[in-house]
């Protein structure tokens, strides 16, 4: 038995809750995808909600679609600008990650020999640490945007998202938490809130809630 997290979306923000369930070993894809049906089930055993599996390795292609390592803004893939925006004390940001694959971008020596992470320097702006997934929500939430557009109607079926190889105990950032928060935005019609970093900062303390 294992517990893996979810986000939703409720009037007080975007909250998060942690499931139980059977985990089936193994790194290929079938045995990823029965250990996502078994996390669905266990959240629509405890809430009744319908969930979606924001990665790659999900079963439904909008799942897919909302993948970071699918995502692109402006043309770039949106695992390379987070990778590469990585501003450290003893080095970056690595521009270079901007050209590699996602994978080659996230597991870059480089993020364990550069020093203590800084902030995150993109498009001019200097992005703090906190709150803590201020960055990568901003610019998946943008990457969606740009993709979709901020209609409400994309994630009205699904209650809750996930993301089956996120670990809390071992990451922060999290794809299925910025899903959640696009489709807060979409609900409240709040795309305004992506117009400055000081709006998105406010708006981030008030509503992503875990």
């Amino acid at each position: 038995m294992v517990n893996r997290p979810a986000w939703t979306v409720t009037k007080e923000g975007i909250l998060i809750r942690s499931f139980d369930f059977e985990w089936a070993a193994g790194l290929n894809i079938k045995q990823k995808q029965r250990n996502i049906v078994a996390l669905h089930n266990s959240i629509k055993n405890a809430t009744g909600g319908e969930a979606l599996e924001i990665s790659t390795k999900g079963l439904v292609p909008l799942g897919n679609e909302l993948s970071a390592f699918v995502l692109k803004l402006d043309d770039v893939l949106l695992e390379n600008i987070f990778q590469s925006s990585k501003r450290y004390e003893n080095g970056g940001p690595y521009r270079d990650l901007l050209d590699v694959s996602p994978k080659e971008a996230k597991t870059d020596d480089r993020h364990k020999t550069s020093g203590k992470l800084l902030s995150f320097e993109w498009n001019g702006i200097s992005w703090p640490l906190e709150p803590k997934t201020l960055f990568y929500d901003y610019i998946y939430v943008a990457a969606v945007s740009k993709k979709f557009g901020f209609y409400s109607g994309l994630l009205v079926q699904y209650d809750w998202f996930t993301d089956i190889e996120f670990n809390p105990e071992k990451s922060i950032n999290c794809q299925a938490r910025a899903a959640a928060l696009y489709k807060f935005i979409c609900m409240h019609d709040a795309a305004d809130v992506l117009d400055s970093l000081d709006k998105w900062t406010e708006f981030h303390r008030k509503w992503v809630k875990g």
